[in-house]
């Protein structure tokens, strides 16, 4: 089993694949004429603009959810295994996808508010819904909706789960199956209530558990500021082959720092949409630009905060593809969470497990809710014209049973498999939104224009001939009149 996930691991997370991650976020950077720079001020602003309705959230409940998602263990763990096997220069291609990668993520996002529906009486969309409308490729739809359920509900729980067990474990000696008994019962209490709670839940554990990392970042980078140029120059001298110990190694750091990027930050990803075309807004390109925000607070802030952790106190191993050692800082620890203990119990003793283990848990279990929601609304696509109701409760046994099963068992193949769920998603996405990008860049630059004439930009589907965004050009403005 664990020779054919690898083996299909191998064709999907290949070599081209990663470059032409990396080429669809230039191309998307190029074409939007890079609103990653030139809209910061205006992406922030949004976030805390607009309120919740009975059909959607507000923006920033929808950049929580979505963030719920992108902030997991990708960023602790999968920092930690970008820089041991791709080297200090791996850190520099994660912050690369993560800049171009916005771009892609403002595509996806606006596409999902174009083309979303009002059903059951609640906002759905994502890429099976803009694929379906916008290309007309219903079976490829179909295809993209069953390997996001299988991905989020099957395959990629338990790499969050496994994370937390691992982690209370090694700090509090708590059992692994107590660990899997509480997550199902706390996550379970969560998805039986819906959207709402999720979208509740996410709005205030998100910023708290960002914010409690990156401080603590902060006083482990300040206790050794004196490391801040030499760290800074290891990562980008190993990230163009310039340094003589982790030169050799720069395909490495490109190939994990885009893998470990994309798996942190999702842009791209196709699953930061659906929570986009749950959100209330006036306008698509307004949730796009927000979600592009996401993947800055994400990579930029919360992944360097691992990376600085670790490269700064030197606490970690980096291997050769060979096998060979370049790094051997930390002799016995595996590639993950056991960098960041050690990184910070070396300047906070008996402070660094622990804080680990908790920090795991808030960022892991609130992905394993956003997964539940992504998963829904797949479900929700897949059965839009038949009574769901069985096919959720289904869903929610299968997520709760993928957690559990993630806590008591090894984590190697979860990994593996998880890397398969994704590869899955990235691959059709990509292929979906460069067909599709004309109508997000559509609404970007009718957007701009409404903004440039003073008003707060309301979207009109037919005057810019797009076609098929049922929702605005028929409930839009009925939803408004009820409102008012």
């Amino acid at each position: 089993m664990e020779n054919f996930v690898n083996a299909l691991n191998g064709v999907l997370w290949s070599t081209p694949v990663i470059y032409i991650c990396l080429g669809v976020g230039l191309l998307f950077s190029i074409l939007t004429r890079f609103l990653q720079v030139r809209h910061i001020k205006e992406m922030v602003k949004l976030m805390f603009e607009g309120k919740s309705s009975k059909a959607g959230v507000s923006s920033f409940q929808a950049l929580a959810i979505a963030l719920s998602g992108r902030v997991g263990t990708g960023n602790i763990a999968g920092t930690a295994t970008a820089i041991a096997f791709g080297g200090p220069g791996a850190v520099f291609w994660m912050w690369m996808i993560a800049f171009i990668g916005a771009s892609s993520a403002f595509i996806e996002s606006t596409l999902a508010q174009i083309y979303k529906v009002k059903q059951d009486g609640e906002y759905r969309g994502g890429p099976a819904y803009y694929i379906e409308k916008g290309i007309g490729w219903k079976w490829f739809a179909v295809t993209f909706a069953i390997a996001a359920i299988l991905a989020m509900s099957l395959l990629m729980p338990g790499i969050q789960s496994n994370s937390i067990a691992v982690g209370l474990e090694n700090a509090f000696n708590m059992n692994t199956t107590v660990t899997g008994i509480i997550l199902i019962a706390l996550i379970g209490v969560i998805i039986f209530g819906g959207v709402k709670r999720i979208a509740s839940v996410a709005q205030y554990v998100v910023p708290f558990m960002a914010i409690g990392y990156i401080l603590v970042s902060l006083i482990i980078v300040f206790a050794n500021i004196g490391e801040l140029p030499g760290v800074l120059s290891l990562i980008f001298r190993s990230a163009f082959a310039l340094d003589s110990a982790f030169g050799g190694i720069v395909g490495a750091a490109i190939a994990w720092g885009v893998k470990r990027g994309i798996y942190s930050n999702e842009a791209g990803q196709g699953t930061g949409p659906h929570a986009a075309a749950a959100a209330e807004v006036s306008h698509p390109a307004k949730q796009g630009l927000v979600q592009s925000f996401s993947v800055y607070i994400d990579t930029l802030f919360v992944c360097s905060a691992t990376a600085f952790m670790i490269l700064f106190t030197g606490m970690y191993n980096t291997e050769a593809p060979d096998g060979t050692m370049i790094a051997n800082n930390l002799q016995g620890v595996e590639p993950g969470p056991g960098y960041t203990q050690a990184a910070i119990e070396s300047v906070l003793p008996g402070f660094g497990a622990g804080f680990v283990a908790v920090s795991l848990f808030f960022f892991a279990f609130t992905t394993i809710m956003a997964y539940y929601y992504i998963a829904e609304t797949n479900v929700a696509y897949l059965t839009r014209v038949t009574n769901s109701k069985w096919a959720m409760f289904a869903l929610k046994i299968i997520l709760l049973g993928a957690t559990f099963y993630g806590a008591t068992n090894e984590a190697k193949l979860a990994w593996a498999l998880g890397d398969v769920g994704l590869g899955l998603m990235v691959w059709l996405n990509l292929i979906a939104i460069l067909l599709l990008a004309k109508p997000a860049l559509t609404a970007l630059k009718d957007y701009e224009q409404q903004r440039k004439q003073g008003v707060d930009p309301v979207f009109d589907p037919k005057a810019l001939g797009i076609k098929n965004a049922d929702y605005w050009e028929t409930e839009y403005k009925k939803d408004k009149d009820q409102a008012s």
